[in-house]
């Protein structure tokens, strides 16, 4: 099993997503308006696209309901905290709803692409004890075409965010995405998570086909994708989410995404100044969707340090204009029960060769 890496430099950031992320926040979205990613014919890479103007209204709609969710936990009481937990708790919450909100994007996103079959339920996979072995005894490179059956003893399993079916090039992403990859720096945890998605291939091609109505594929590739785009290691299974249009094959996605997470982040900071007043005593300010207006001979208080009054920080900062599956490919049933034996290719994502 030859574990397949990226052969491009690390860290590479497309750049029509980023001249679109960029367009993104600085451009404001009106009723009805219809605005395109403006990436020249030159710069496209795959033949689907996906603009933010088409699926604003569903984006919208999940932050919104990622918000609600935030705001609704009820925090326990901690004498450490005292009346600061609110905010201890908010932030908790945000941590976890930003991994859903990330999940459930690329879920719509990736509609774009009728190539691509996306499963987000019940995605238990076993961790087989040979696979298992087998990844952590071995060079990954020694494992060419190793396929294990899924109903193998296994020691638990492993359930992945996403995994994403290419039924135009036989190939299923295991997919993990996390909102950052801050914490794992100096941690084994990722270490064990790589493991885990590796054995986990080994055994994918064999589940894909009992539980998903036949399904087959020839080449499993994982990718941890990391939601704040931190510089990307292909060769290490690392992808940053502003790569992610190579992954589903769909111009505007990383863009997209880019977007969804800055309206996302001010509602949470909203969110946040308005706990910090209450822990504060801080009177409540009477805000608009898109400008925030003090309580007459109240100033606001400074969230950003005392060096500067709030109104200061107001001027410095430049305007702020924004307002605020598929059929899975059935085969005939009365054929035989397992399908023939295939050369399964194993390893770490890798950009998709042009056709």
């Amino acid at each position: 099993m030859s574990t397949i890496t990226s052969t491009l430099p690390n860290g590479e950031v497309l750049r029509s997503a980023a001249s679109a992320a960029t367009m993104f926040s600085h451009r404001s979205f009106g009723p009805g308006a219809r605005i395109g990613i403006g990436e020249p014919a030159a710069l496209r890479r795959h033949p689907h696209i996906v603009r933010f103007a088409e699926v604003e209204g569903d984006l919208d709609v999940l932050i919104d309901r990622a918000i609600t969710a935030i705001a609704d936990g009820e925090p326990i009481e901690d004498e450490i905290l005292g009346h600061y937990v609110h905010i201890a708790s908010l932030v908790r919450a945000v941590s976890f709803r930003e991994g859903k909100l990330l999940e459930q994007a690329v879920e719509r996103l990736a509609k774009a692409n009728p190539n691509i079959t996306l499963l987000t339920q019940s995605l238990k996979l076993p961790l087989v004890k040979a696979a298992l072995e087998a990844v952590s005894g071995n060079d990954w490179s020694c494992l060419d075409g190793i396929k294990l059956d899924c109903e193998a003893p296994a020691k638990g399993s492993y359930t992945p965010d996403l995994i994403v079916v290419n039924r135009a090039r036989h190939t299923a992403y295991i997919l993990d995405l996390k909102r950052s990859l801050a914490s794992y720096g100096d941690t084994s945890r990722l270490e064990e998570l790589k493991l885990k998605m590796m054995a986990s291939a080994m055994v994918l091609p064999d589940w894909l086909y009992k539980h998903h109505k036949r399904m087959m594929v020839d080449t499993v590739e994982v990718a941890i994708v990391d939601g704040a785009s931190r510089p990307s290691d292909h060769a290490t299974g690392i992808w940053a989410l502003s790569e992610i249009d190579d992954l589903l094959e769909i111009d505007g996605v990383a863009a997209c995404m880019a977007e969804l997470r800055l309206r996302f982040g001010r509602r949470v900071q909203q969110l946040l100044e308005a706990e910090a007043r209450k822990a504060l005593g801080v009177p409540e300010t009477v805000a608009s969707d898109e400008h925030a207006s003090t309580i007459p001979g109240k100033p606001r208080i400074a969230l950003n340090g005392s060096s500067r009054s709030y109104e200061k920080e107001q001027a410095m900062a430049a305007p702020d204009e924004d307002d605020g599956h598929y059929d899975l490919g059935c085969f005939d049933e009365d054929q035989d029960d397992e399908p023939e034996p295939v050369h399964i290719r194993v390893g770490f994502a890798r950009r998709p060769r042009r056709h």
